[in-house]
């Protein structure tokens, strides 16, 4: 019998004020149906921070350490489940048990990393410009943060975002992406089981018009954080703006990996191959281009379609899987349309660019690896986000040409730089207009002790992961005492540093 979830709302498991619920399907094999899951509207939403602001008012008032070890149980708890959490990632979301697997480590790392934190929430002490007079900063909790995540990695970045929320003493509502619940699920059993008090955390499940748009719109909830695409993080800015919220974007990305004449090919061709088309290319961060130096690319293009020709589709929880479905037959359609605008505007088809024929796969949203060649700077393959398992191979003359291809698009997350140059090397980390930038390893990686993010349409400035998120995720307070005993007037004319 298929199971019925519900939403967690304050500390119960509760049915949607709708009594409405939607499917989830493995994106595998569509006859496999995961569960039923409330499809949840903005009642829900109302009710979730109103427990949540409960929660809040005797969550901020738990000392930091304390706050860190609960989620130091949560990764205890997540290592102990393991492999039960990547079956369930893998098959509601498509990529391999060995994709999934890392995404449980990374929840681990961050809970274990946001544990630490706990004893290191520091603000500053300064002098004072007055005698007898203390004067320090310190770190406090803003109140109800909104978690909008995407499905691509459903564990790790929810992680990314509520363990450090959590740390800095708020509470959270919580909406996973509806492709991905049951791992929403599993999570949020984990944090409760873990010692959170219940009305910290709301889980409410739906899709983003129903449950995101007043999550975001709610005048209780004074913090945001979305991953998602560029479109809609600028519709969630320009509310946040609006009802002057504070606001974490995470968005699209166009990454480059550029080999030079000198790489280490073999090296590079690894990377690429893991890039372009691990998680099927859905990663904001996936090598979605592949720029080559003239001197190789025509040899390394060739081993490279070798090594994409030989990668098997399938199951990602059967072994031997190298590449999953897509999420869903939108997603599909969206790298159809791409691979029909690629060859309109003149780039080479050189493998993939359709959806398999085998029967093993029929019932499942798979889309081969595709390679583009001759593709120039300025066409759409080259400028837009695909999300899919589509690379765009653009020849350059030398690294001056590789680094200006790679700034010319509108977002900025990650590149990467194959050379045994040093210098170039350097060059690149200062030169290359992303956030993130890889020597000698592919456009993904992210470690969960560094901040993660991107420049121009790729997000707002604020970082998720490593020390900067936890400053989102707190105000600054400054504090002052007065022990002199008298009325004493800073930076009036009586300052001690004043001449008579």
């Amino acid at each position: 019998m298929t199971k019925t979830f519900q939403n967690f709302i304050g500390g119960q498991w509760v049915a949607p004020a709708s009594g409405a619920y939607f499917e989830n399907r493995n994106p595998a094999d569509t006859r496999d149906l995961i569960g039923h899951f409330p499809l949840s509207n903005a009642a829900d939403v109302d009710a979730a921070v109103a427990a949540a602001q409960r929660g809040f008012a005797v969550w901020r008032a738990t000392p930091a350490p304390a706050r860190g070890d609960v989620l130091r149980r949560v990764g205890d708890l997540l290592a102990q489940r393991k492999e039960e959490l990547a079956d369930i990632m893998s098959r509601e979301m498509g990529k391999p048990l060995t994709e999934t697997r890392g995404d449980v480590q990374e929840g681990i790392d961050t809970a274990y990393y946001a544990a630490t934190m706990g004893r290191q929430l520091s603000g500053r002490t300064v002098p004072s410009e007055l005698a007898n007079k203390w004067a320090m900063s310190f770190r406090r909790p803003i109140g109800v943060c909104g978690i909008i995540a995407p499905f691509n990695f459903p564990l790790a970045i929810p992680t990314w975002k509520m363990f450090p929320a959590l740390l800095c003493g708020n509470a959270c509502v919580f909406k996973p992406s509806e492709d991905v619940p049951h791992t929403g699920h599993a999570l949020v059993e984990i944090l409760l089981e873990a010692g959170l008090p219940p009305d910290v955390i709301q889980l409410v499940h739906g899709v983003g018009e129903a449950v995101g748009a007043p999550l975001v719109s709610h005048p209780g909830v004074p913090v945001i954080s979305f991953t998602g695409s560029t479109d809609t993080g600028s519709l969630v800015g320009e509310v946040c703006g609006r009802m002057h919220k504070r606001l974490s974007l995470e968005m699209g990305g166009k990454n480059a990996m550029i080999v030079l004449d000198d790489a280490d090919l073999d090296l590079a061709l690894d990377g690429v191959v893991w890039g372009a088309f691990g998680t099927t290319g859905q990663r904001c961060t996936a090598t979605s281009r592949l720029i080559l130096q003239r001197g190789i690319h025509d040899r390394f293009l060739g081993d490279l379609l070798a090594r994409t020709r030989a990668l098997t589709l399938g199951d990602g929880r059967k072994k031997g899987t190298d590449v999953g479905p897509l999420i869903h037959e939108n997603a599909r359609r969206k790298v159809a349309r791409y691979i029909d605008v690629g060859q309109s505007d003149g780039a080479d088809l050189l493998c993939g660019g359709r959806a398999p024929d085998a029967a093993a796969l029929a019932n499942g949203y798979f889309f081969e690896p595709t390679i583009f060649a001759r593709v120039e700077q300025g066409m759409r393959i080259e400028q837009e986000e695909i999300f899919g398992p589509v690379l765009s191979v653009i020849r350059v003359s030398d690294a001056d040409e590789a680094f200006a291809v790679n700034n010319g698009v509108k977002y900025g997350l990650s590149s990467s730089l194959y050379t045994r140059d040093v210098n170039l090397a350097f060059r690149a980390m200062n030169e290359l207009d992303n956030g993130i930038t890889y020597i000698n390893a592919p456009t993904i990686g992210a470690e969960a002790h560094l901040p993660f993010g991107g420049v121009k349409q790729t997000g707002n400035g604020h970082r998720e992961g490593g020390w900067e998120v936890y400053e989102f995720y707190s105000e600054t307070k400054v504090g002052y005492c007065d022990f002199s005993g008298a009325l004493q007037r800073a930076q009036i004319d009586n300052y001690l540093g004043t001449p008579d």
